[in-house]
């Protein structure tokens, strides 16, 4: 064999084997899956990294996220193992040597002081962080599903907060929009700057197919100022509590988009500052490429990371809303 011949193959023989090693590394832990629905789905249990195009390990997000202030942790609610992923995320974020504080959306400014009650009692055992701060009456999936997130906190020392819009503040939004926060509020949530005309239609495009049905106009345009107001108010209370070393934040995946959720509102309360997110969605059956999912977030994935699951159920999630609608018009 000649030499040019050799320095090819050896050069091609490297090739393979940094792909067996990149390949290797991409890895993430088993997981018991609670969802029962596509478990043997090829992108299930794997991570991409939007930015690099390509799947990545476990390990190697929880460096690149432990490189920023602020984590988003987007979640689908009803989804256990989407919460069970965000308690490894915090945890992996712990043993990296982060203390970070973690926000819950579900979590309003009004159940500060009854989770502060809580937290002073130095508790050991999550469990009882539901019972404070009334969880059942939430309409949140029930608690059993953060109870990890909030586990991990406790067991870490990590300070656990309150951070979305009071319910006064997002009654007084739907009744007059952005302007019934009041000047003290608009100047606290730093709102002077409302959302520019396209962001707003995007917006209205994703709250009406999440709703599935003909919003009116005006209807639509106040859950746009609500959307707007409770991200903003997340951020506020992210930058005001995370000043030692920033914070995670447990929300829905609408919240942890980069471009137009918390992390950009952040981007006014903590100028200068790094917001990564991880985007927890379900697979498709049809769809075994992560390009395929960019389509339900106007055409590009917005996140940093992609962790894809099992899904919950194979009902269409219109239905599931048709019939809890139905159910609640049987009860009124």
């Amino acid at each position: 064999m000649s030499a040019p011949h050799r320095l090819v193959l050896a050069g091609a023989l490297r090739a393979v084997l940094l792909g067996a090693l990149l390949g290797g590394c991409a890895k993430v832990s088993d997981v018991e899956w609670e969802s029962p629905v596509a478990r043997g789905h090829p992108l299930v249990n794997r991570v991409w990294d939007v930015k690099a195009g390509a799947f990545v390990g476990e390990s190697a997000m929880i460096k690149e996220l432990a490189a920023s202030r602020w984590v988003m942790l987007g979640e689908r609610h009803d989804n256990a193992d989407h919460h069970v992923l965000q308690a490894r995320v915090v945890r992996g974020l712990v043993e990296v040597g982060r203390r970070p504080v973690v926000g819950f959306e579900m979590l309003s400014t009004d159940d500060a002081a009854a989770l502060a009650r809580f937290l002073a009692r130095g508790p050991k055992d999550a469990a009882g962080l539901g019972d404070a701060v009334n969880w059942t009456r939430s309409g949140w999936p029930e608690w059993r599903f953060y109870q990890p997130i909030a586990q991990i906190a406790l067991d870490s020392g990590l300070t656990i907060v309150a951070t979305n819009l009071s319910r006064a503040a997002t009654d007084a939004v739907r009744r007059n929009g952005l302007p019934g926060l009041g000047p003290a509020l608009t100047q606290q949530l730093r709102l002077d700057e409302v959302p520019s005309p396209e962001t707003r239609e995007a917006m209205a495009r994703e709250l009406r197919d999440a709703h599935c049905d003909p919003t009116p106009e005006n209807v639509l345009d106040r859950m746009v100022d609500v959307q707007w107001a409770r991200d903003a108010r997340m951020a506020a209370s992210l930058a005001r509590a995370g000043g030692r070393d920033g914070a995670v934040l447990i929300a829905g995946v609408g919240h942890a988009r980069n471009d137009r959720g918390v992390p950009a509102h952040l981007a006014r309360h903590a100028p200068g500052t790094r917001a990564a997110s991880v985007a927890f969605i379900e697979v498709d059956e049809a769809k075994t490429s992560p390009a395929a999912y960019a389509a339900a977030f106007d055409g590009a994935l917005p996140f940093d990371f992609v962790w894809f699951t099992p899904r919950v159920d194979d009902t269409d999630p219109c239905d599931k809303l048709k019939r809890a609608a139905a159910r609640l018009w049987t009860i009124r």
